[in-house]
């Protein structure tokens, strides 16, 4: 179980880099989506299933519905439409799904091998304890989190419904 947790926390900072240094967003959406992955496996591997549950179904799941919302919402014309054609080239998925494919050797091998429900150390996570947790000592971040949330979903919102001006209108705006 221990070789698991390595190797996913190296896949897990590997396509962290990725999402960072990479300058295209939607192919760091992909790596994002790698990393979130990865860093489930390390809660697996760690003992903690609930969590890597939740990093899978919230973040990994939830928050990359939100990405494509979002750019479903802002509908960028013809130049989205071309850098459409970009992704589906073999070269773009090529990162993310060498890192993927460790993950799933990883699994496959832990599974493979029984070390399943072996710990590296530390107890079980439920989510009785998760609850308590979140919503007694650290309600108010939990709170906040909710509201910076909202405040982005209002804000994609808002984006999404400005309509871009043509210069001539500006220039006209100007002179007037």
């Amino acid at each position: 179980m221990e070789f698991a947790f390595y190797l996913s926390g190296l896949v897990a900072v590997l396509a962290t880099l990725g999402v960072i240094s990479n300058p295209n967003p939607v192919h760091g959406v992909l790596y994002l989506v790698v990393s979130l992955v990865a860093v489930a496996m390390v809660f697996f591997a760690l003992g903690a299933p609930f969590a890597g549950a939740l990093e899978i179904i919230v973040y990994a799941g939830a928050i990359m519905v939100l990405f494509v919302f979002v750019v479903m919402m802002l509908n960028l014309g013809q130049a989205a439409v071309a850098q459409e054609r970009a992704w589906l080239r073999p070269r773009t998925w090529l990162g993310p799904s060498l890192l993927a494919a460790v993950l799933l050797l990883t699994l496959i091998g832990t599974l493979w091998l029984g070390d399943g429900g072996m710990l590296v150390q530390g107890e079980i996570l439920r989510a009785r304890q998760v609850g308590i947790i979140l919503f007694g000592p650290w309600l108010l971040v939990v709170e906040l989190s909710a509201l910076l949330l909202l405040a982005a979903l209002v804000t994609a919102s808002h984006v999404g419904r400005q309509r871009q001006q043509s210069p001539d209108s500006t220039a006209n705006r100007e002179v007037s």
